[in-house]
């Protein structure tokens, strides 16, 4: 149960506070603005390097000063910011429909004009009513996001300077706007940051709607007519999540002309009479930023960016900012038919989107359903939004942003060098690329394998479950879904580690910036593996402490268990140190029939055959037309129910 009544212990903001969030919110601006005016590529790559360094020491540096029990606060007495933002608003709307013009889509015109429309009503109403200090905020779930962002989001900046530098060497019929690309990474992560340290609501609503603005102009940045055609697709969605963000801005300048419910902070501790109305209408648009079904397409079609996009879009940024706000208005849906819901449109995007990704044998979109299933999972346990459940849903986050990345820019790299992201042209990966294959692999093995962080979330969420109220549903989803994963992850990590006798190494001439990010990203990847317990100590169970009253932890059987399973899997490539000879490779076994190096044996009738080996893609089962569909149909049905049950509780 809840405890509304319970006292916020509102910690003002000293010293390093009002500095630090600030500096997180306006310094990945200023690089950006930098990035656009530099056009010499040594000059690029330093500012790069130094911004990104400067930024992860920077959100390390909360991981020391954010205190450790309630959120912090940082009233912002600058009364012209928020006209400031409006006005920034209306030209970002001005901006998208000379663009809706200038392509003929008509439809982004109509959402972007409608959605302008609301805000402009909603500022002539807070102009009158609103008379609050807006705060910045700090606690252990916005800090986790500012971790993920801080990080990973600046390696993969990193990464992109080498990954760039091939993309136009291999795309010479793409426009060169490398400065306008680095431009748009770097104000990501600012927007970024703005969204989880912004507790005043049209705050956040501004961060959102330009974290929109920027995963458009990247999808795009190619010029073709797929991109600019995905890229619309993504806005579209977007702006339909951004037109319920406004109504429910403006449903509290109703319920509240003073404006006290805009901070998040209050909002949520306000009790379910008042905050499920915005709740329900913010989890909407978190819906949308997140890519669960019916609107999962705009995420797929985003994989026509270039590689280190994608990354960003799915770990650290686009998609984070759904599961975030979302999981951060949990506490309100607990306990009620929308959460429930909201809780199955997650389960089942998380069941379908999983099916979905046996068939496909593009690597990039394998991992763009993989992340609209995890994405699913995230959602279903935030929309049941027990404390055991909002505990689970922080560690899937947590991991999925780490092992998602680095498999992003494994796939990236790969491509490079290979000239594909088939799968089926992965084969032998191990022989052709050793360090980036061990790299793909832990990768891999770090969302679905034991002791990796991905498997012991689903475990807590499948206990979790248990518990809840028709938890038994989302078992059973939980089960068929997880053993799904299984599946699609092993089928590729099996091409991955096959050897190849007459491969030959392509690992060479791969940018100094990838190593260093991808080196990073497994290192965490590991690391990350063996803190989770202290992650869950001192970052997750205090946040969820402080808003539920209540918290969960890993018993100390299941810790002993995960310690036990990580020294075995460790078994295998510390015993390879033991070995110094030249690996010998033997022929291939053909049942007795005598095969050459190279793979070819004597068939039938004298014919000379090659091997050949291949995944099975059980197209006709679960083809992407076929299960996109029902899930579509099936999600727009519940956010229709789940729609007709607010407007009631509304009216």
């Amino acid at each position: 149960m809840i405890n509304n009544d319970r006292n916020l212990d509102f910690t003002p903001f000293e010293g390093e506070f009002m500095i630090t969030l600030p500096f997180l919110v306006l310094f990945p601006a200023v690089i950006a603005i930098l990035l656009l005016l530099v056009s010499a590529d040594a000059w690029r790559r330093l500012v790069v390097k130094a911004g990104a360094l400067i930024i992860g020491i920077a959100s390390l540096y909360l991981l020391f000063i954010t205190p450790e029990t309630g959120p912090g606060f940082f009233p912002v007495e600058f009364d012209s910011i928020s006209e400031l933002m409006f006005l920034a608003e209306m030209v970002i709307a001005a901006f998208l429909v000379y663009l809706g013009i200038k392509y003929k889509k008509y439809l982004a015109i109509f959402l972007v004009v409608a959605q302008a429309a609301l805000l402009v009503y909603y500022e002539s109403l807070a102009a009158t009513g609103t008379h609050i200090v807006p705060n910045l905020f700090i606690d252990q779930f916005s800090l986790i996001l500012a971790l993920i962002i801080g990080i990973i989001g600046s390696l993969i900046c990193v990464y992109a300077l080498g990954y760039m530098a091939t993309y136009q060497e291999h795309h010479p019929e793409v426009r060169d706007r490398r400065r306008t690309f680095f431009f748009l990474m770097f104000f990501f992560l600012s927007s970024m940051f703005g969204l989880v340290f912004s507790d005043f609501l049209p705050w956040v609503f501004f961060f959102w709607e330009l974290t929109t603005l920027c995963s458009f102009l990247l999808i795009g940045y190619s010029g073709t007519g797929e991109a600019i055609n995905n890229a619309f697709l993504a806005l579209n969605m977007n702006l339909l999540g951004g037109i319920a963000f406004v109504g429910a801005l403006l449903y509290l300048a109703f319920v509240s002309p003073g404006g006290e419910l805009l901070n998040i902070s209050t909002l949520i501790h306000s009790g379910h009479m008042v905050a499920l109305v915005p709740a329900v209408l913010i989890a909407f648009a978190g819906i949308t930023k997140a890519a669960l079904m019916p609107f999962s397409a705009w995420l797929v079609g985003a994989m026509v960016a270039p590689t280190p996009v994608s990354a960003l879009l799915h770990s650290s940024t686009m998609v984070k900012a759904g599961v975030y706000i979302i999981v951060r208005f949990a506490p309100v849906l607990t306990g009620t038919m929308e959460g429930l819901i909201i809780g199955l449109i997650g389960g089942f995007t998380f069941l379908l989107a999983s099916a979905i990704a046996i068939s496909q044998s593009n690597a990039k979109k394998v991992l763009a359903y993989s992340t609209i299933a995890n994405l699913g999972l995230i959602v279903a346990c935030a929309g049941v939004g027990t404390y055991k459940l909002v505990w689970a849903a922080i560690l899937l986050i947590i991991f999925h942003a780490i092992a998602k990345s680095l498999l992003f820019l494994c796939v990236g790299t790969v491509e490079h060098r290979i000239g594909s992201k088939d799968i089926e042209d992965m084969t032998g990966l191990i022989v052709r690329m050793p360090h980036v294959a061990v790299m793909m692999f832990i990768g891999i093995a770090g969302m679905f394998l034991a002791p990796f962080g991905m498997l012991i979330s689903k475990w807590a969420a499948i206990e979790a479950f248990i518990e809840a109220q028709f938890g038994l549903i989302f078992v059973a989803i939980l089960a068929f879904g997880g053993s799904i994963t299984v599946f699609f992850w092993s089928k590729w990590m099996g091409k991955i580690i096959s050897v190849c006798p007459v491969a030959a190494k392509v690992e060479n001439r791969i940018p100094q910036e990838k190593w260093i990010a991808l080196s990073l990203l497994t290192a965490m990847t590991v690391f990350i593996c063996l803190a989770f317990p202290l992650i869950s100590s001192y970052l997750i169970e205090p946040f969820v402490l402080s808003v539920y009253g209540a918290t969960t932890r890993l018993s100390q059987d299941n810790v002993t268990i995960m310690v036990m399973m990580l020294f075995l899997l460790m078994i295998m490539p510390f015993s390879l140190l033991w070995f110094r000879k030249e690996k010998n490779i033997v022929p291939p076994y053909m049942a007795g029939r005598p095969a050459t190096p190279d793979l070819h044996f004597l068939g039938s009738m004298g014919v000379t055959r090659q091997v050949t080996l291949g995944n099975y893609y059980l197209e006709e089962v679960f083809g992407e037309k076929r299960l996109f569909m029902a899930g579509t149909a099936l999600c727009f049905g519940l956010i229709l129910l789940v729609g007709t049950l607010t407007a009631g509780v509304a009216l």
